[in-house]
């Protein structure tokens, strides 16, 4: 038995999308990427993805936790990013500069995954190109970015992120167990796709959802199903898989189960849905095609149990099960990728591949904004006063280069707390919910004590002794001690009106 793939088209077919015009198009975002690996920009969690590789490198046995000064576990501590801290370490490379080398690695592997499993689907060499473009462009009207959900402006602002990788491995084992199944592959490459499993849900634990997902997906669909002794080697393979999780030094897998505080920072996920995933659509004519020809195509199921799972999360309030959503998207945009490509009938063809050209049009002309990625700093700002996009943040090396590695600043600042720890220092509260974190509201407490317009000096002297902070950072004119304050000492002065304050000794 072989994986089944559908038979590629007779040589001249007009109605087979053009391959090297697909190609050339696709170098397009491609070269965008590449500039964002290369410029790395920076908004959102590029930080605490930096600060864990410095917290592993500076004590890759016990590195605690990466924002606060906390001996606690962290999830954040997978093995992709215990590699890049001990290639830091070897090469003295700073935890940014190695992030540009997971960024590169990333962006490989979801490109790589994309081709591999696609090509497990059909055989025609334009669906893997075309998917490509879907998986970048084929979205909404409405610019969305978030982690783990490969769009070309996602994919610029987080090619970096453990979940890019987690994304890219996750495709690819996916066409490896098609292949497993359909070949029956002996136990030992089973044991393999188990340990591979494990890796993705520890590189990053919800795209590791999806991969599961995917997985009952490829399984349930196979043509035939698969036979007793298959399904007694898969189940090597996730026995393997269980054990590598519980064996994982760095932090209790089975723990984060039962993880709370990570409702609200998702809820976003469930708003806007229409104007954010309309050009979806299309790609769901794409699935009830595939669908009626075989109601245990492995996209279709895919899509089905990943739309079960979000549904669920919108209804009972559990926000954070969005983030299945690559669940829902990936199945269709790759079938339309695939059916597009495939299409050979004269009314059908035509039409599909006019309305996919269509939809990726309009994608990419709400993406457009994610060409100041790759553009000097005075053209990007050009781009983005005509284009909606997502500016990177600013700099705060002008305040990281007066902290010494592994001390604790006061800050209340939205930035500050998601990019000063980058640099080595701590900050009192975390940017971020944190399961195994168990003082996180006292130190949130604690920092709005500090700020608090009421409060005493007193109290504001207790605050930063509490958890030992050594500098303050806060506006001029803002809450908190005054800079002209004995206990402080002016150290630097940032844009915005804020201060970087030191705590006398």
């Amino acid at each position: 038995m072989t994986t089944r793939t559908e038979a590629p088209p007779a040589a001249g077919a007009a109605t087979d999308l053009p391959y090297r015009a697909l190609l050339l198009v696709t170098l397009v975002p491609a070269a965008l990427l590449l500039a964002a690996v290369v410029r790395l920009p920076w908004a959102g969690d590029l930080g605490m993805h930096a600060a864990v590789v410095e917290r592993l490198r500076a004590d890759p046995l016990h590195p605690g936790h990466p924002l606060v000064d906390a001996d606690v576990p962290s999830p954040y501590y997978s093995p992709w990013m215990v590699l890049l801290a001990l290639l830091a370490a070897a090469t003295g490379a700073s935890a940014l500069a190695v992030l540009h080398l997971a960024a590169l690695a990333g962006l490989v592997a979801l490109g790589t995954g994309v081709r591999a499993f696609v090509r497990t689907l059909t055989g025609r060499r334009a669906a893997v190109p075309l998917a490509l473009l879907c998986v970048l462009f084929l979205y909404g009207t409405r610019l969305f970015a978030w982690s783990g959900v490969p769009g070309l402006t996602s994919l610029a602002l987080t090619v970096a992120y453990p979940s890019t990788l987690a994304l890219g491995l996750a495709l690819h084992l996916w066409a490896l167990l098609r292949r497993a199944v359909g070949e029956r592959w002996g136990t030992v490459r089973f044991l393999g796709l188990g340990l591979l499993l494990a890796v993705v849900l520890l590189v990053h634990q919800f795209t590791g959802a999806v991969a599961v997902l995917g997985v009952v997906s490829v399984l349930l669909g196979a043509r035939p199903l698969p036979v007793r002794a298959v399904w007694l080697r898969v189940g090597a393979g996730v026995l393997l898989a269980g054990a590598a999780l519980a064996a994982w030094p760095y932090y209790p897998f089975t723990a984060l189960s039962g993880a709370d505080g990570l409702e609200a920072i998702h809820r976003p996920l469930y708003q806007h849905l229409v104007s954010k995933f309309c050009l979806v659509a299309l790609g769901l004519v794409a699935l009830g095609a595939r669908c009626r020809r075989d109601r245990r195509d492995p996209l279709v199921l895919l899509f089905a149990l990943g739309a079960a799972v979000f549904a669920a999360g919108g209804l009972t309030g559990h926000w954070s099960w969005g983030r299945i959503l690559p669940a829902v998207l990936l199945p269709a945009q790759l079938a339309l990728a695939v059916e597009a490509a495939g299409r050979t009938g004269r009314r059908a063809g035509p039409l599909l591949a006019g309305a996919t050209a269509a939809a990726l049009l309009a994608g990419a002309y709400v993406q457009a904004g994610a060409v100041a990625y790759a553009l000097p700093a005075r053209a990007a700002r050009f781009v983005r006063a005509h284009v909606p996009s997502i500016a990177p943040w600013p700099s705060f090396a002008w305040a990281a280069g007066r902290v010494p590695a592994g001390e604790t600043v006061m800050t209340d600042d939205y930035h500050a707390l998601r990019m000063l720890p980058a640099y080595g220092p701590y900050t009192v509260a975390p940017a971020y919910p944190d399961v195994f974190l168990t003082d996180e509201r006292e130190r949130r407490a604690v920092t709005r004590r500090y700020y608090a317009p009421s409060a005493t000096r007193a109290q504001r002297l207790g605050a930063l002794r509490e958890y030992g902070a050594r500098w303050v950072l806060q506006r001029d004119g803002g809450p908190g001690l005054s800079p002209d304050d004995p206990a402080l000492r002016r150290a630097a002065r940032g844009p915005g009106g804020l201060m970087l304050l030191e705590v006398e000794r």
